[in-house]
């Protein structure tokens, strides 16, 4: 038991008492000189009232009676601050919610990276296919419009895509005649959008909600209508599955799921950081492999040939690959082209577009 000295008013009379302070596991007792008690209060009840730097002057918390006690004493101040939660005069008790306040903050900063590490990949894959269609369209509006100023590097606007122009126009339509072919056998849930680009690599992209980057460099690389189509259809594939939306939820993380349950997904750096990531990253293997697959079923149904897509995979290497890195050596591209091959049942007539569509379409961009 710790005892000190204090200075004791019991609330009625204006009298001092020289008082000893007594603190025992879980009160305050204050006794005169004759040993009598004059109060009991528990630590819980302790409150701190104004005083001087070097003086404790405590109450009791809810007391009718307005009684004080005056501490003077280092050790015993100290020992009352110790045992008593609602007294700081040493700091301890700050201290102590600081380190509290910076352990949750730790905690819950490892809680949210963990989610985002972890959580977000597995909440994304089981979210994207219960996407309603018109939440998607919202969605890949968002991202179309942060993608699109982010290929313009030359800040072209409206001239940035290709088949507007008076002597782009026939080329514009053999475009829509390819399309025309794949669209009504793709059966996707959104329709697509495909549009031609002024970008020299040769490369594609499918965005969330429908929207098809055709590259003017992909056009320059294909030999035929058919390569070309190849190529449109597996972007319909990534369409088909949802893989923009998926690595869009995924490379965005927690920003873009709470724009998902509000409605609302063009605030913030999310829609910058999603479309970066339709930009940058790469599908894995298994999801190229499901979208040549796609590919190749459209193409035997529409009656083209399938073997095209092999073809101008195996030339260009990676042109499908939604980076914009284009990988000439691919290592994959072997084995992708004799998947296909052994896929596709062979052209079944004649191009999807004839020669002069075929020739306005190469074109398109002027």
């Amino acid at each position: 038991m710790t005892i000190g000295p204090g200075v004791f008013y019991d609330g009625l009379t204006s009298a001092r008492h020289d008082v000893a302070v007594e603190l025992d596991q879980t009160a305050l007792r204050v006794t005169d000189a004759q040993g009598r008690v004059l109060a009991q209060w528990p630590y819980a009840e302790l409150e701190s009232l104004s005083a001087p730097d070097r003086l404790l002057r405590l109450g009791r918390r809810h007391s009718k009676l307005l009684a004080r006690l005056e501490v003077r004493d280092p050790a015993l101040i100290a020992a009352i601050d110790e045992r008593a939660e609602g007294i700081d005069r040493t700091g301890a008790l700050a201290r102590r919610q600081r380190g509290g306040v910076i352990a949750w903050t730790l905690a819950a900063t490892a809680s949210l990276v963990l989610v985002a590490w972890f959580g977000v990949p597995v909440i994304a894959e089981k979210l994207a296919p219960l996407i309603p269609a018109g939440l998607e369209r919202k969605l890949g509006a968002a991202v179309d419009m942060q993608t699109r100023a982010m290929l313009d590097t030359r800040n072209a606007g409206a001239g940035f895509e290709c088949g507007h122009a008076a002597n782009e126009r026939t080329g514009r339509a053999a475009f829509d005649k390819l399309i025309a072919r794949l669209a009504p056998q793709a059966g996707l849930p959104i329709p697509p959008q495909p549009f031609v680009v002024r970008r020299p690599e040769a490369n594609a992209i499918a965005l969330p909600g429908g929207s098809i980057y055709v590259f003017e460099g992909l056009i320059d690389k294909a030999q035929s209508p058919d390569e070309l189509a190849g190529v449109i259809a597996h972007e319909m594939g990534h369409l088909a599955h949802r893989d923009g939306t998926r690595s869009v939820l995924q490379g965005a993380g927690l920003s873009f799921l709470f724009g998902m349950l509000l409605g609302d997904f063009v605030g913030g750096g999310a829609v910058v950081l999603a479309a970066r990531t339709v930009l940058q990253s790469s599908y894995t293997r298994d999801i190229e492999a499901a979208a040549d697959a796609y590919a190749v079923d459209l193409m035997n149904r529409v009656g083209g040939d399938a073997r095209a897509l092999a073809a101008i995979l195996t030339r260009i290497g990676g042109a499908t690959e939604p980076g914009m890195k284009i990988l000439m050596d691919h290592p994959d591209t072997r084995l992708r082209a004799s998947i296909i091959t052994a896929r596709a049942r062979g052209a079944t007539g004649a191009p999807l577009i004839d020669a002069r569509d075929w020739a306005a379409l190469k074109r398109i961009c002027g």
